[in-house]
């Protein structure tokens, strides 16, 4: 008898071939084989639950697009009103709302994505499947609720004196956003695994977000507000500020995102998820266990 045959009780000789123990980490191939045999039932469940995810509430998925419409008020009244941050600053209300609508849609999927293994442990438990549909779904859960969100971003940007004026570099709106959601997918594989090994962690997303926000530009122009040039194209790399301000080209100001910019903004989106998804495989076999 060889090492993949095996001999039960009623002496009958078992072939073990193929087969392997559960909770075991697959190789990568196969991982990503699994994946994509699940592609479809990621998709709908996605789906389902971007539609019922604000069922028990009373407004329902309106505060999809009221939370960032008073988070920019607030903001509006502080940096506007108070702090003047507008100054020099063309068409200030679309300018901010394109921060903000544009950065929420990172922080969820990041906060979706950091709670995705923790808050699934009876599923992770009870079902054998990659783990990392969890994050995927979170992720791809969060584009199908930001639809109508951005659709409200458009009318809005639109609408609201000065007026936006639809050109057609509006048609390139849908790669930035790509590059984003892909991007958002890195991040959500990385805080998977790190809140999983510490569940800590996921309180101090929150708070690492708020120092995000300020490095972003979300309702301030940078290079008015910061001076020294080394420090200014390192925060120009930061791929949120990339994001938003490939958008704002777009949408609000008429003109083409510089070549540079498509460039930082496709290598992030490149890079970050195919490391986020090799960090997040290489413990797949720990999250059955904790």
């Amino acid at each position: 008898m060889n090492s993949s045959e095996t001999r039960s009780p009623n002496n009958v000789t078992l072939s073990t071939r193929g087969l392997r123990e559960i909770g075991t980490r697959p190789r990568l191939p196969d991982y990503l084989s699994q994946l994509w045999d699940r592609r479809h039932f990621i998709v709908a469940d996605s789906r389902a639950r971007a539609q019922t995810s604000n069922r028990q509430m009373l407004l329902g998925s309106v505060w999809l697009v009221l939370k960032p419409l008073l988070d920019g008020l607030a903001f509006y009244l502080i940096f506007a009103l108070l702090l003047k941050t507008d100054r020099g600053v063309e068409n200030f209300v679309g300018f901010l709302l394109i921060g903000v609508f544009m950065f929420q849609f990172t922080q969820r999927c990041l906060t979706t994505g950091a709670s995705s293994v923790t808050s699934n442990r009876g599923l992770i438990r009870s079902f054998t499947f990659p783990r990392a549909s969890l994050p995927i779904a979170g992720v791809l859960r969060e584009l199908f609720s930001t639809g109508p969100v951005l659709l409200t971003m458009a009318v809005l940007i639109a609408a609201i004196p000065p007026h936006a004026v639809i050109t057609w570099r509006w048609m390139l709106f849908p790669a930035v956003l790509a590059l984003q959601t892909t991007f958002n997918l890195g991040l959500a594989l990385f805080a998977a695994r790190i809140v999983f090994r510490i569940p800590d962690l996921n309180h101090a997303i929150s708070f690492m977000t708020r120092f995000w926000i300020y490095g972003s530009g979300v309702f301030f122009s940078l290079d008015h507000f910061v001076t020294h040039p080394g420090l200014l194209q390192v925060m120009q790399l930061n791929p949120l500020f990339v994001i938003l301000d490939m958008t704002r080209d777009l949408l609000l100001y008429g003109v083409s995102p510089t070549a540079g910019s498509w460039l930082v903004l496709t290598l992030w989106a490149t890079a970050l998820p195919l490391a986020g998804l090799l960090f997040f495989w290489r413990g797949e076999e720990s999250y059955g266990r904790g």
